[in-house]
Formats: C-alpha cells, structure tokens, sequence
C-alpha cells in the first residue's frame, strides 16, 4: 500500500504544483503552432484547472517527422532489448519518486479520487511498464521446420510510428497499458490524450526524457478529437493506431485507416458487462461487495463496469439489500483530494448531464430507484450519487446503452440459460462475471457468455499477464495487456534462406 498523504497535505501539493500545459514534441515542451489552446476543468469544483495547448496538424507533422527519424536512425529500435529494458525500468523509477505529484495531477483533472490513483492507478501503471520492459529481451523469434535445405525464421519486427490515442477515465493507466508494449518493441510512439485529461501524460513524457528514452521516441501532441485525433487517424506517417474510447469513435478510425496508407488499428471500446448471480452463489454479503466494485469503482466510468446486474429472482431481495447497505458502508462520495473517498467527480459537465439524462429515462421507462438517483452539491462540482435502479427488462434504456456513471440496472433471471440469453443480448462484449458455487455451471457459462474476459466468482480484469479486450463492438484488431499485446506492436517477417547449393 502506498504511503498515502492526509487531505491537508494533497491539498497543499496542489496549491504549489505546476500544472503541465504544453505539448511535448522531440523532447521539448512547446506550445501548439497556432498559438491556440482550450480549457480544462477541475470537475471538483466545475472552475478552470488551467489552458492546455491545442495542437492540429502541424504539430502532429512535427511530433511524427521526429518519430519517423528517430525510428530510422536507431536510437531506440535498434538498441539492445536489454538496453530498452534498463531505460523503461528507469522511467517507473521516476514514476514512483513522482508518484504523489501525478496523484494530484490526474485527480485535479479527472476528478477521479486520490485513493485509487495512489492505490490502483499508479502502482498498475508502473507494474505495466516494467512488465513489458521485462519482456523485451525474453521474447524469442522461430525458426520454421522448413527441412534441412533451407532455414526459415520467423522475426518480429517494430511496426514503427505508433499513434495512441487515449480516453479520460483512466489517463495514467492507458498510457502504460500501450506505452509498455509499443516501446518495449521499439516504436516510436505518439500519444494524444484526452482533452479532459491531458497533464498526466506531458508530465509522463517529461519523466521518460530524464529516464533516458530518446527524443523523437516519446511525443505527447495535446488537442482536439476532430483534430489531432482524426489527424493521427489519417496520417501516412502513422503504421498503426492503438485506441481506447467509445464505439462510434472507434469506427472512425477504421474509416481513416481506409482513407489513408490502410494502417493498423486496435480498438479496445464500450462495454454494457453482465453480473449474474446463480440462486446458489455462495456468501452474499461476498457478491455484494464484487457487484458494488464493479460497477461503482472509477464513479461507474470504466468500460468493464458490471453495469447490469441479472441475478436469480431467489436471491435478488436479499443481494440488493447488501448492496445498498455495502454502498452506505464503504463508498463514500465527496472531493477527490480526501483519501478518504472513494466516489469523486464526474470528468465533465457533459458527462454529468449525460449520467443524470439516462438517470431521467430510467425512471420514466418504468424503473425503480431503490438507491442513490440525485446530483450531489460539493463545492460547484459534478457529483452525482451511486444509483441503483430495480425492475428493469431487457428493453430499456438503461439495460443497452453504455452509460458510463455510477448507475446499476438489476434483472431478475429463473435459469441459467435465461441468464446467458440476457447476459450475451447486447451490441457489446468486453467483460462478465458470474457468480455460483457449482463448478459445471461457472465452466458452461464462462464459455457461453460472449465477452473478452469473464471472471468467476469475482470481479476484475485478470492481471498483466492476461489479455484485455473485447467480442463484438467492443473491440478489434488485437488485445492489451499479456504477451498477446506485443502482437500488435510488431510485424512478422519470414526471411527463407537457400541451402540447397
């Protein structure tokens, strides 16, 4: 557990802290080439945080000409792996010696709670980072059976110029989950935040530098979706693209990949994840506290979040009175700097109003709140209580669409297949959990639900050495996290050599 710090002292550490505002480009901080730049909200109190750079095409061309030149000349793809691994071990070095600074930076953005950053967030990301770097020199090419008149290996090679655009609900984190695996295999990289959430990662490039990592090989262009985001999108510079956010964004890059030089792209994005609870799912009070985790953690902006929950019509009283007294207990909502709280801000105004729109449709289709429902006012921010909707079918708003709040719908189910049907009918396929003391049931349904990852009998993401990613339209093109995640990063070449002669 890291050494957390009390409010007054976060609260001191951002009354002095810098805050990060330019673009980091070939190893300098530099302000967008227009001159322009937007606004970020501290979504704890709803009052500018400060004015970040707004980069647009220019800059990309920039940031992408140096990672171009940088791939080229070597300075990073051809060093040794084990010379990649000292320089990335060295950069979560610095990570950790800056570890209360970039809490405070991503909790004044994000309004995400202290506690998680300090506790989860952080420690993953440096955890992420070594991870991969510690695969660099580990990982081992083929050789075909190709007989004994010729040889045929099987290499990977760096893709190249990667570009990484990013979502705001989890800033630190998704800069590690692609960063690791992109540098560890020796691209250069390209991150475009989000605009929401961009301070973190300038700050991240700025570590990196003093690691050690090349100019050229580390960028942070800050900016606009319809602008720095389409631009990398469309980009012939670019071989690849690695995004997490919504859906129909991530159709788009598909689209731009069509438009331009046919790049990669790897999508990792909504989910509307399914908790099913089986009448003989053991200690309830035990399932209470997975099924609040899960879809309360990160204020419900997760895309894992279990976000329905089907529970067998046995059970589902006695579960949901654990669940609202588990909420009362152990998830407290309030300023994000307290690390005593575990609900902080919405990110946004948009994203609050949206969270308490479908909060209206809710109880207009016929829902019931047997918890939560309200705004909450703290300090002009963007609160919102976790929200707990009972008597909800299949049809409803709320059962289908990604909300991404703190909001549960609870679904009652008479059978395991029933479950299954209702678990796998939606657009999505990211995650699931299930919950039963019979062994068969947990196999046969992990096997029938359609989701990237289902755990049993709690909730999670597996651990870095698992993959991530999703079924249907929550995901394409490959996975992160795991080994599996280097597959992306890298090209395959047969190189068949004659010894026949």
């Amino acid at each position: 557990m890291p050494n957390l710090l009390t409010q007054d002292e976060y609260r001191s550490l951002a009354s002095t802290l810098q805050c990060p505002t330019e673009a980091h480009i070939n190893g300098a901080l530099a302000p967008a080439a227009s001159g322009k730049t937007f606004e970020t909200i501290n979504p704890a109190t709803g009052k500018v945080l400060a004015r970040i750079a707004s980069c647009d095409q220019a800059d990309l061309d920039r940031a992408v000409e140096g990672a171009r030149a940088a791939f080229a000349d070597g300075r990073w793809s051809q060093l040794h792996p084990t010379e990649r691994k000292e320089i990335m071990i060295r950069f979560c070095e610095r990570i950790a010696e800056h570890q209360h600074e970039l809490a405070v930076l991503e909790s004044l953005d994000s309004g995400k709670p202290v506690f998680d950053i300090e506790t989860i967030d952080l420690p993953e990301s440096i955890h992420c980072i070594q991870w991969h770097a510690e695969t660099a020199d580990k990982i081992y090419d083929q050789v075909a059976p190709s007989g004994n008149d010729a040889v045929g290996l099987v290499v990977r090679e760096p893709i190249g110029v990667v570009g990484c655009v990013l979502p705001w609900n989890f800033p630190i984190l998704m800069v590690a989950w692609k960063l690791g695996p992109a540098l560890a295999a020796g691209n250069s990289v390209i991150v475009k935040p989000a605009e929401e959430t961009s301070m973190t990662a300038i700050r991240l490039a700025e570590l990196a530098l003093d690691a050690g990592v090349p100019p050229g090989v580390f960028s942070v262009v800050t900016g606009l979706g319809e602008t720095v985001g389409k631009a990398i999108g469309l980009h012939p510079g670019i071989d690849m693209v690695s995004f997490t956010g919504s859906t129909e964004v991530g159709r788009l890059f598909l689209k731009y990949s069509a438009d331009s030089n046919l790049k990669k792209i790897v999508l990792e994005c909504g989910g509307k994840n399914p908790c099913i609870v089986m009448d003989d799912a053991e200690d309830l009070d035990a399932v209470a506290e997975h099924a609040t985790n899960a879809v309360f953690w990160n204020m419900g902006e997760n895309c894992s979040s279990n976000s329905r929950l089907i529970v067998h019509e046995k059970v589902k009283a006695q579960l949901i009175e654990r669940i609202i007294a588990c909420v009362a207990k152990t998830w407290p909502t309030g300023r994000p700097l307290d690390p005593s709280n575990r609900l902080g801000a919405i990110v946004s105004k948009a994203q609050y109003e949206r969270i308490l729109h479908y909060i209206e449709i809710g109880k207009k289709e016929g829902a019931s709140i047997v918890c939560g429902g309200n705004a909450l006012e703290i300090d002009g921010g963007y609160y919102i209580e976790p929200t707990i909707f009972d008597k909800v079918t299949p049809e409803m708003t709320i059962a289908r669409e990604e909300i991404f709040g703190p909001v549960l719908a609870v679904m009652s189910i008479a059978s395991v297949d029933e479950a299954v049907t209702l678990a796998n009918d939606t657009n999505y396929g990211l995650a699931a959990s299930v919950f039963t003391s019979n062994v068969k049931t947990a196999h046969r349904m992990a096997r029938a639900i359609q989701a990237g990852t289902v755990t049993v009998n709690c909730y999670g993401e597996g651990d870095m050495s698992t993959p991530f990613g999703g079924f249907k339209e929550s995901g394409f093109g490959g996975r992160d996290n795991s080994i599996h995640a280097h597959d992306q990063y890298t090209e395959l070449k047969t190189i068949w050599i004659d010894l026949s002669n």
